[in-house]
């Protein structure tokens, strides 16, 4: 598996050990220049903040090109950049007005603009839906559009973060791989991955920071900071513990040195 850590601070890339999931508002929001990235990487494109916040993309898959080719320029190649997909969680449809079929439509649509635009980028389609009947009419949205997400190097399934730990998410992943997609989880908490393992061959998550925000900082970060929700250090510890958990579990991930792979062994 390949395992991105998310961050909310792009300076990481030029340091980091794990993979890391770096989301385009946080890059694009960066005043100085980006870090050349000593450690793979992808983009998130923002998605769930652009709808929470907006109701609506405000984003034009024209500038999502042009930053992504710049980042590409200046940081390096990312392993993948997602698509500019319309999630469908229930909140998200009252925020947009829209109904699922139309977050599809929107979703698909993004993806063969993107595509077009800037076909030498490694996009990343998203699959979204609810139910697992809607994911696989996705599906099927994109083979109508000549689309076949079995030859795509990873494909996102989008709208099952808050649901990674139910057995909804696990039957959506297991229908998906069945259909021989290669699938990325968005946003897993670490219970949910450890058993999506069969299904999954990467995922990402900012669960660290998260649960840092409410525990008390690392010995070490007392008094340098109020808790440890935007700390390296902490993030790490949490990544290798997640790591145990996978091989535990029978599972592996890449990582990126030799130190990292004897400090988790």
């Amino acid at each position: 598996m390949r395992f991105f850590l998310g961050t909310h601070l792009p300076a990481w890339l030029g340091f980091s050990e794990p993979w890391l999931f770096v989301s385009r508002r946080r890059l694009a929001d960066r005043v100085s220049s980006w870090p050349r990235a000593v450690v793979p990487y992808a983009i998130d494109s923002g998605g769930f903040s652009e709808l929470s916040l907006f109701g609506r993309w405000t984003v034009s898959p024209e500038q999502y090109v042009k930053e992504v080719r710049l980042w590409t320029e200046e940081i390096g190649p990312p392993q993948w950049a997602a698509a500019q997909d319309w999630m469908c969680e229930p909140d998200i449809l009252a925020k947009t007005g829209l109904d699922v079929c139309e977050h599809q439509i929107r979703t698909v649509a993004n993806y063969l603009d993107l595509i077009e635009l800037a076909p030498e980028v490694p996009w990343t389609p998203v699959v979204q839906g609810f139910t697992l009947d809607e994911y696989l009419a996705c599906v099927r949205l994109y083979e109508s559009q000549g689309i076949d997400l079995s030859r795509c190097p990873i494909v996102g399934v989008g709208s099952v973060c808050r649901r990674q730990d139910t057995s909804s998410a696990r039957a959506i992943f297991r229908a998906l791989h069945g259909l021989g997609l290669t699938l990325h989880g968005f946003g897993v908490k670490s219970t949910g991955l450890v058993k999506a393992l069969d299904w999954l061959a990467s995922a990402d998550s900012m669960a660290w920071s998260a649960t840092a925000r409410h525990d008390d900082p690392l010995t070490q970060c007392i008094g340098r900071h109020k808790n440890c929700a935007n700390c390296y250090e902490y993030a790490v510890r949490w990544w290798d513990r997640l790591v145990v958990d996978i091989q535990c579990a029978g599972g592996t991930v890449e990582v990126q040195t030799e130190q990292l792979q004897d400090r988790i062994m």
